[in-house]
């Protein structure tokens, strides 16, 4: 019965990985309902605490690659300090209204143009030219693409160590 219930945890987890594509908290609901089965069936001893540990460090790694990957693609592409700032606060912004207007794909859709829209504006507000705002638009877009799907490649990474630690056994 235990297999049965590893199965479906492993299943479940590759659900919740498909989430992360869509800018939500994929990763996270995997270390969740990973943590909880592993209370819930502790006596079977099917992860270890260092699994538990390994996974939720690289969930809170993916977050942080994703949130500041726009602000170091605006920066490579010649932004400064507050235009690469501005991605970020524009990535979070696009993304709440991107959800809102085309569900699921609008949230990385909505992202990627909310940080390229923020840089670029807070650039021409700086004084730079435009094709230099444009760019860093371009770059603070194209960071959040990289690091969404860093963070996806990292989810990937976290479904596997679930499903070889808990079909170790």
């Amino acid at each position: 019965m235990l297999h049965l219930w590893i199965t479906l945890l492993i299943v479940l987890n590759g659900f919740w990985l498909v989430l992360t594509l869509f800018a939500l908290p994929g990763n996270w609901l995997i270390v969740i309902t990973t943590s909880v089965f592993a209370w819930w069936q502790w006596e079977h001893n099917v992860f270890s605490i260092y699994t538990l540990i390994t996974i939720a460090v690289l969930a809170f790694l993916g977050e942080v690659v994703e949130f500041f990957a726009g602000a170091g693609g605006a920066k490579k592409a010649g932004a400064g300090w507050l235009g690469a700032i501005a991605a970020i606060f524009g990535a979070i912004i696009g993304a709440i209204a991107g959800t809102f207007v085309l569900p699921l794909i609008g949230t990385i859709i909505g992202a990627c143009v909310g940080a390229g829209l923020a840089a670029t504006v807070m650039e021409l507000s700086m004084g730079k030219t435009p094709d230099a705002s444009i760019r860093s638009g371009f770059g603070a877009s194209l960071g959040h693409l990289i690091g969404s799907t860093v963070k996806f490649a990292i989810g990937v990474a976290i479904w596997l160590i679930v499903a070889i630690a808990a079909f170790r056994r």
